[in-house]
């Protein structure tokens, strides 16, 4: 690596780690403080502006279309506020929309650029940003454990990405869907896996749980980590086909809030589904 490039990587380096200590204790701050209703009011806004960066990728360029789109979004999270009873069926719309998204990413082999307007994925983005924000409220108002699920969660996710990445740079030779994400392989995901069943085995620790119950948590961490990379190569297919590398500039060092979030996507709605079962 030359000098200049050096210099360049070193001073992305510095962006992304101060930007993940602002953003990290914000998040974490915001998970175990504040009530849900304010809890629920700051995913809003976080979601609202990832949807911001989704209205670039599906093509809608307009500033008042992508106003009323927001305001669309807004409303269903408004109705999933105040109908709870309803998060249920998202969550299980959402799993079957990952789940084919899993077979149709498995099988791309050439990703062709798109330009222009994509009315198909304003739907789609309603269902991808939506789901996961009610998981996060649902998850928050559980009685007493809900702002430690949703950390939980968090540093799942958190942990399965960073397991993904260092033992797939490490160990990783075949690679997972190269057309999509060059940089991610196989073993990748089996780390990933690893991460998100260390974190299970913590929590089943923590919480004093039997064998039946560490096994069914350890199942909902396993899959919720799988999906999540799922939900990561559904994101950068869809920069793809925009030739773009981030989804915006927004945070310094990251790119854009759905870069941070395109993980949660896809394994928010599941776990809510399965830790709702562990806790019944």
């Amino acid at each position: 690596m030359d000098e200049p490039s050096a210099l360049r990587a070193a001073s992305s380096l510095q962006r992304r780690t101060l930007t993940a200590f602002l953003l990290g204790p914000l998040v974490i701050a915001a998970i175990l403080w504040l009530p849900t209703p304010a809890f629920a009011l700051f995913f809003v806004v976080a979601l609202l502006l990832a949807a911001w960066e989704w209205c670039a990728l599906a093509g809608l360029r307009q500033t008042s279309p992508r106003v009323a789109y927001l305001a669309v979004m807004a409303a269903c999270m408004g109705l999933f506020w105040l109908r709870p009873a309803w998060s249920v069926w998202l969550f299980g719309v959402s799993l079957l929309f990952w789940i084919v998204q899993t077979i149709r990413l498995s099988r791309v082999r050439r990703i062709d650029p798109v330009a222009g307007l994509q009315p198909r994925l304003l739907p789609i983005g309603l269902l991808v940003l939506v789901a996961p924000w009610a998981a996060l409220v649902d998850l928050h108002r559980v009685p007493e454990l809900g702002p430690g699920l949703v950390l939980f969660l968090m540093i799942l996710i958190w942990t399965a990405d960073s397991m993904a990445f260092f033992i797939g740079r490490r160990w990783g030779r075949a690679k997972l869907a190269p057309a999509v994400s060059p940089g991610k392989t196989r073993v990748g995901v089996y780390g990933a896996i690893l991460g998100a069943m260390i974190c299970g085995l913590a929590f089943s620790w923590i919480r004093s749980l039997g064998v039946p119950e560490t096994l069914l948590i350890l199942a909902v961490c396993g899959l919720s980590a799988l999906l999540s990379v799922v939900g990561d190569l559904y994101e950068s297919l869809l920069k793809r086909r925009r030739g773009v590398k981030d989804s915006s500039h927004l945070l310094p060092g990251h790119g854009g809030l759905l870069d941070r979030i395109d993980s949660l996507t896809a394994a928010a709605p599941f776990f809510a589904l399965g830790m709702a079962w562990v806790i019944t």
